[in-house]
């Protein structure tokens, strides 16, 4: 039991366990792999088996199976990755080039600044 405090200042006993208007009061508090799991381990196996079933009578029915997908996606990223390199190594040129002009002219400009003090 724990006993909270209203904001008038009187204490009253609360049960949090025990609430008789609580259709859950007399279930035993989810232990920690029913909790990480989302529900009892057989009612989580059997929605997954169901669900497994599912997906694969639709990748059946198009034709797709797990190889297939891994490949396609393993190819996919390659051809992102490629791409994404091509454009780090135009934008690093960019850079370069714009870093030829803009550094000799700050540091003249810093130059300048600096004998003016």
């Amino acid at each position: 039991m724990a006993i909270e405090r209203d904001p008038r200042g009187i204490g009253h006993m609360h049960s949090r366990a025990y609430d008789p208007g609580d259709p859950r009061a007399y279930l035993r508090p989810p232990s920690a792999l029913q909790r990480f799991l989302g529900g009892s381990p057989f009612g989580v196996f059997v929605r997954l088996l169901l669900l497994s079933v599912l997906v694969g009578a639709g990748m059946a029915l198009f034709g797709l199976t797990p190889g297939e997908i891994f490949w396609r996606s393993y190819d996919m990223v390659r051809v992102l990755i490629e791409h994404g390199l091509d454009t780090f190594h135009e934008f690093g040129n960019w850079i370069l080039a714009g870093a030829m002009v803009v550094v000799p002219l700050w540091l003249l400009s810093r130059f300048l600044a600096f004998n003016r003090r």
